[in-house]
């Protein structure tokens, strides 16, 4: 079984590639974006929950994240392996995804980091936003996403290149590109992960 967790800032095309990676790894992606919506759309219990929050205007507390990523994971599909996009965000949901997994008796094998530099992500996101018309996407609001990406991940991020199971890719270029690079760090042997006791030490 394949269980990928991938990581990106915004506007590094981290959903696309996450669609374009579990078709061709033949895994499920799962996005918290994508368990939202279907959660309040069906109008399930934790749906109703997290309604609540975004009518506030709130962020979803952990517990209640935590919650649908156990839900979702539970199904059938997800059986044959799993790419997980939007989670987990804090070292928290990091430690709680490895209560979920353990229970199952798995692990994480991979957690992919795209990298790109951040003027670059603001001009393709300005480029987007200019394009789909959208003024909420400014220079200010955007540099605060990527103020926001970088220091929730970045605990996140040194948990896993600890595991040895962080691969960082570049994200820059076009998509194809970025796919391809992605399936060839994907396909070169990792360096043997650190015994419990080197750990420690």
């Amino acid at each position: 079984m394949t269980k990928i967790l991938i990581i990106g800032p915004p506007g590094s095309g981290k959903g696309t590639q996450a669609e374009r990676v579990s078709e061709r790894l033949g895994v499920v992606a799962i996005s918290t974006g994508d368990i939202f919506r279907a959660n309040v759309k069906g109008k399930t219990p934790l749906g109703v929950e997290v309604q609540q929050y975004i009518d506030a205007g709130d962020f979803v507390p952990d517990n209640v994240v935590n919650k649908m990523v156990r839900n979702r994971l539970s199904e059938a599909d997800a059986d044959a392996g799993f790419l997980l996009d939007g989670y987990p965000r804090t070292t928290a949901q990091v430690d709680y995804l490895d209560h979920i997994l353990e229970g199952c008796g798995q692990k994480l094998d991979v957690v992919l980091q795209l990298t790109a530099d951040d003027e670059d992500l603001v001009a393709r996101i300005l480029g987007r936003a200019k394009e789909k018309g959208r003024s909420d996407d400014n220079c200010a609001v955007i540099r605060h996403r990527l103020d926001l990406y970088h220091k929730q991940t970045e605990a996140v991020v040194f948990k896993y290149a600890d595991r040895r199971i962080l691969i960082r890719v570049d994200g820059t270029g076009s998509i194809d590109e970025v796919t391809d690079r992605i399936m060839q760090s994907l396909s070169k042997p990792r360096p043997p992960k650190p015994e419990r006791s080197e750990a420690v030490r």
